[in-house]
């Protein structure tokens, strides 16, 4: 059965990541996402846990593999591009993976099935490389910070 609060809770911190403010005179939108992406490091990793979010949720809904796949796609263009100084902070007010993949999660939910073991082990392999693709720019600051001298 989809589990309607859930998919409730997830779609207002889509809109709040990715579309609560609204540019006036225009229809352009954007969320806090690339907003807290201004924070070094720490700020890509908005979209990463919240998409680990929409997975495990994917998971619960039996959401077909292929699809999964498509919304770690989603996130890692998301991660990869708005990572990039400047043009990745551009990039996150265009890009928006959360809104895409709430939308591929409520359209491909299939009630009343349960996922299998197989199905967990895949979204934990996805969240691990979410998880490590998040990490990056840190372990990246870490390294910086101890092998650079400064003149």
């Amino acid at each position: 059965m989809r589990d309607d609060r859930a998919l409730n809770g997830l779609r207002r911190w889509a809109v709040l990541l990715d579309s609560v403010f609204r540019v006036p005179g225009t229809r352009w939108r954007f969320g806090l996402d690339p907003i807290v992406g201004l924070v070094p490091g720490l700020g890509d990793l908005a979209t990463p846990l919240f998409s680990i979010l929409l997975l495990l949720q994917a998971v619960r809904l039996r959401i077909p593999r292929v699809v999964q796949v498509r919304m770690l796609l989603n996130a890692a263009i998301d991660f990869g591009l708005g990572a990039l100084p400047v043009i990745g902070d551009l990039f996150d007010f265009a890009w928006k993976s959360n809104a895409m993949n709430l939308a591929l999660l409520e359209r491909h939910a299939m009630p009343g099935s349960r996922p299998t073991q197989g199905d967990w082990i895949f979204v934990l392999l996805i969240v691990t490389v979410l998880a490590v693709l998040a990490l990056i720019p840190l372990v990246l600051w870490v390294w910086l910070l101890s092998n650079v001298r400064l003149i």
